[in-house]
């Protein structure tokens, strides 16, 4: 393997596939709301921009300001409830994972998906344990695409930046470990929308599958 120590992972959308999970709630939302559900191909590309996203995506731009802060608060109370029903790992990432274990790197989290519910659904999904850090979005101060949790993520798995890849799939994720010194990777396969060119994001490889990273760190 390469000099890589470490690899850390986004969480929504390249580590584990939560989309169908934050759809539902999503769906069960406005319904609550009275308002017909969207399409989960519609929603799948906004999953990686957080839960406001998810809801200006749903009940429009202009939502009043303390509607929008209600509807937030209520989205994640219902995906809280529903964390890991149909969520997975993606698809070649436990053989991924397996692979830097068995060749001595370690591996692990930077998220700006707050705590309370990145450390239940890490758990849920059995990879609690065998991650060396899980840095949240409530972590530190700043989060992606400021390199500061990318610094606490080093920290925890004791290495230096440079001996780390991150590994996103949005622009956000791929600022943040460039801004940290880190190499970084474009997770294709991801939540990215079909007007995006990850091209312009600057990293270092693009992968359309889990498998691919395995040849990146050889």
């Amino acid at each position: 393997m390469s000099q890589i120590k470490t690899v850390l992972f986004d969480l929504d959308g390249t580590l584990i596939d939560t989309a169908p999970d934050m759809a539902n709630a999503l769906n069960i939302l406005l319904t609550e709301e009275e308002r017909n559900p969207l399409p989960y191909a519609t929603i799948r590309p906004v999953v990686s921009n957080g839960s406001v996203a998810l809801v200006k995506l749903a009940f429009g731009d202009e939502v009043e300001e303390n509607y929008l802060r209600y509807l937030k608060q209520r989205y994640l109370e219902i995906y809280q409830e529903k964390l890991c029903v149909d969520s997975v790992l993606f698809e070649g990432m436990d053989k991924l994972l397996g692979h830097i274990e068995s060749a001595g790197m370690n591996w692990g989290v930077v998220t700006n998906k707050p705590g309370w519910l990145t450390e239940p659904l890490m758990q849920q999904i059995g990879l609690a344990e065998r991650a060396s850090c899980i840095v949240s979005g409530d972590t530190t101060t700043n989060r992606k695409p400021h390199p500061e949790p990318m610094y606490h993520a080093c920290i925890k798995a004791g290495s230096k930046p440079h001996q780390c890849l991150y590994i996103g799939d949005a622009r956000r994720d791929i600022e943040a470990g460039k801004n940290a010194g880190m190499k970084t990777i474009v997770a294709a396969y991801g939540y990215i929308g079909d007007g995006e060119n990850t091209n312009d994001w600057g990293a270092d490889e693009t992968v359309n599958q889990p498998e691919n990273i395995l040849n990146y760190l050889r």
